[in-house]
């Protein structure tokens, strides 16, 4: 595993903590990591990105610890890969590719499966020389310049251009049904939640909290990466929509933002925000930076109501403990919890609740008392502050959202007080 240090450029994160994330994605998708090494680079080579003494001594480090594969913690263009797999005499991958292998992996729905391949089949089209090169030395007297290996080539870029075409339509039709099943939330309309953040901050095991559900949440990076939606019961109000999203991180591939478009309409389109953080991790500010970037580059609008979580509060010793708690105590849009715990839960129900009513204003509605049905669609959809009975009618005090009390009207029309 090698983690390039560009010393002429200032770079967010720590090189130690950016290898130790390194070892994290390796490890995500089984790879045994022998060695990490930092390698500091003051220019960076076209051709192979390191200097020469550097790779013959990447090179002994791979002969002594038997390694088959390199990861570079970086991106590395096609004729950089091709020409250290040639002179370290090894496979070579770099941070995208390493992504994208354990996006293939996980990925467990068809929607899923089809953005993967989509990204992967982008990544590959620039790179498929490398697999090309015994065809590329078969130059006949045929006066063709390229010879047949180019000729293979175009043929195989061709087929994955019109593969990548398929896969777009097909995602396009995920795109359209996730649209119509949006559409009927909004119609309905109950609120959508959206947790976002960066991998391995505690989103799935907060979602499980939240709604008892058991999707798949361990101390690894990207467990989760098909999105799930559940609904949840918050203080006044009766249904919303909980998603958990796949999560972020620094340097994600654009192939991947782009594939997985459809899945983070769902971002974009959320009533509210849950920036779940690991309030633990030394580089947590960073990683909040990251969230944002990705958020501000999927087109999410910064006027979205948003709650910070600052999750893993089990990890802090008891004197950052207080501190954080003293610091949150009064504020609207942070919250300290532990997720694995349950401590705080109840303090963001509460945060999430008041953010998604704060719009909501008070009605006075009249209804027959006989009309059960009006009467259930106020408790399910609104706050019953006061209920009063005269004679023959109920007289409810609602809070309820201006949008709410228009489909009340439509659906149930509007008695006057006697």
């Amino acid at each position: 595993m090698l983690c390039p240090d560009f010393r002429a450029q200032r770079q967010a994160q720590d090189p130690h903590a950016r290898l130790e994330e390194a070892k994290g994605l390796a490890l995500a998708i089984g790879i045994v990591v022998a060695e990490g090494m930092i390698i500091p680079i003051r220019e960076r080579r076209p051709g192979t990105l390191f200097g020469e003494g550097q790779i013959e001594r990447i090179a002994a480090a791979c002969e002594q610890e038997e390694v088959e594969l390199v990861i570079i913690d970086g991106a590395l263009s096609p004729i950089q890969q091709r020409n250290l797999e040639q002179k370290l005499r090894r496979k070579v991958i770099d941070r995208t590719g390493l992504i994208l292998e354990i996006f293939g992996e996980r990925a467990s729905t068809a929607e899923g499966r089809l953005q993967v391949e989509l990204a992967h089949l982008d990544y590959q089209q620039s790179r498929l020389v490398r697999s090309w090169t015994h065809l590329e030395r078969q130059r006949g007297g045929f006066g063709f310049l390229g010879g047949p290996g180019e000729t293979q080539i175009e043929a195989d870029r061709r087929m994955i251009r019109d593969r990548m075409g398929r896969l777009r339509r097909e995602l396009e039709s995920v795109t359209r049904t996730r649209g119509l099943h949006r559409e009927r939330r909004q119609r309905a309309p109950w609120p959508v939640i959206a947790l976002v953040g960066y991998t391995n901050a505690g989103k799935s095991t907060l979602f499980n909290r939240l709604t008892g559900s058991q999707v798949m949440a361990e101390d690894l990076l990207f467990a989760t990466l098909d999105p799930t939606l559940r609904q949840i019961s918050l203080p006044g109000i009766d249904k919303a929509i909980l998603s958990d999203t796949v999560g972020f991180i620094s340097h994600l591939p654009t192939q991947l933002v782009a594939a997985f478009k459809a899945t983070l309409e769902e971002v974009i389109s959320a009533d509210l925000l849950v920036h779940v953080r690991d309030i633990a991790h030394p580089e947590t500010d960073t990683q909040r930076a990251d969230v944002e970037a990705v958020l501000k580059d999927i087109g999410v609008e910064e006027d979205t109501p948003r709650i910070e979580v600052w999750n893993k509060l089990d990890l802090l010793d008891e004197d950052t403990r207080t501190e954080l708690l003293g610091r949150t105590e009064h504020s609207d849009s942070t919250v300290v919890i532990s997720a694995l715990t349950g401590e705080g839960i109840d303090t963001l129900t509460a945060r999430m609740a008041g953010l998604l009513t704060k719009a909501h204003r008070r009605y006075r509605i009249v209804l027959d008392l006989s009309d059960g049905a009006g009467a259930a669609w106020l408790h399910q959809h609104g706050e019953v502050l006061e209920q009063q009975i005269e004679e023959d009618t109920a007289i409810y005090e609602v809070r309820m959202a201006p949008q709410d009390h228009e489909r009340f009207l439509t659906r149930f029309g509007d008695k006057p007080a006697s």
